[in-house]
């Protein structure tokens, strides 16, 4: 609910929180701000009566992201200076948009690079070495009868990453303890990364035997691992993402694991969160995940701090904090 006009101190910025946020988050806004809320049901009614004073938004992405943040949005809401967004992904803010309205648009790197890392070491692990399955095979009773069918291995395997950011470098800086080729495909190549640079994604899908997917979302990603990409794979080939499912043709992959144009899939991140299809979770060679890649206790919170800082650091007049490529800090407005 929106605080009503006598409610609001004079002297406080008001901000808009488009859908839930942590508590340790929600709490500090309500300290700091005055926070309306978009996602009830007079969501309207609240932009309605508080958009023309609002100068910050709070949002995330996923299912905490109630609304978008979309240039309709932004044009409901002329003094908005800042969006704050929990996540390194921010493709549910147009942040294009934003930076032509002088809009600082902020993420959260940095804090949940190890944690994504760890996991995708873990998910790989998992969906090579089937270990979900071997889990449900002793669960069921089945050790008695027979050992557990023999597995794929890593000993055996090159490994491409496509994207090599932060999160890519620091998954692959692991994965060179397993002592893996490694070579990877972005638009450019990384300064002072050292593992072969692919240019081409599908001569790389044809190179390696699994493919781990870091990369932002959005329009220049989307559905970048099509059928093509997964028969240049091959049936060998183990398919890993945890960047956002938008970045996979679902469909294709589904197709690609069910009639082996690949081995195995190990998924974070799925099209249309928190619906699964039920032919995935149908599938025997894929692990799937709720997207808990950052999902520790200790890299939520630090998360949800920096989504806080960036705030505070920008309604005390100072630059905040981590301001995405497309708005630069100080901000230019058109």
């Amino acid at each position: 609910m929106s605080e009503s006009p006598t409610a609001r101190p004079a002297d406080r910025i008001e901000l808009l929180q488009t859908g839930p946020l942590m508590p340790m988050i929600e709490k500090q806004l309500a300290a700091h701000f005055t926070v309306h809320r978009l996602d009830g049901a007079d969501g309207d009614a609240v932009l309605a009566q508080a958009g023309p004073r609002i100068r910050a938004i709070a949002t995330g992405v996923g299912a905490t992201a109630r609304r978008r943040v979309t240039a309709d949005l932004m044009d409901a809401l002329p003094q908005l200076e800042i969006v704050s967004n929990f996540g390194v992904g921010y493709d549910s803010v147009d942040a294009a948009a934003a930076g032509t309205r002088g809009v600082v648009v902020t993420n959260t790197p940095g804090v949940l690079d190890d944690e994504v890392a760890d996991l995708t070491l873990a998910l790989t692990l998992a969906a090579v070495r089937r270990l979900p399955q071997a889990e449900r095979y002793l669960r069921a009773g089945k050790w008695p009868t027979g050992g557990f069918p023999l597995t794929a291995t890593l000993r055996d395997r090159s490994i491409g990453i496509v994207g090599m950011g932060r999160i890519g470098q620091a998954i692959a800086r692991r994965l060179e303890g397993f002592g893996r080729p490694i070579a990877y495909h972005s638009r450019r190549p990384a300064a002072d990364v050292a593992y072969p640079h692919y240019p081409d994604l599908l001569a790389l899908a044809r190179d390696v035997d699994v493919l781990i997917v870091i990369v932002p979302g959005g329009a220049a990603t989307d559905r970048m691992i099509n059928a093509e990409v997964l028969q240049a794979l091959g049936p060998r080939g183990v398919l890993i993402n945890v960047a956002r499912g938008s970045v996979v043709d679902e469909p294709a992959l589904i197709a690609a694991l069910q009639d082996g144009t690949i081995l195995a899939a190990g998924l974070d991140v799925f099209a249309h969160e928190p619906n699964v299809p039920e032919a995935l979770v149908a599938l025997d060679n894929v692990v799937l995940l709720p997207h808990v890649a950052s999902a520790t206790q200790l890299t939520r919170d630090a998360m949800g701090q920096l989504v806080v800082d960036n705030l505070l650091a920008w309604a005390a007049g100072r630059p905040p904090l981590t301001p995405v490529p497309e708005t630069p800090w100080p901000p230019v407005r058109g």
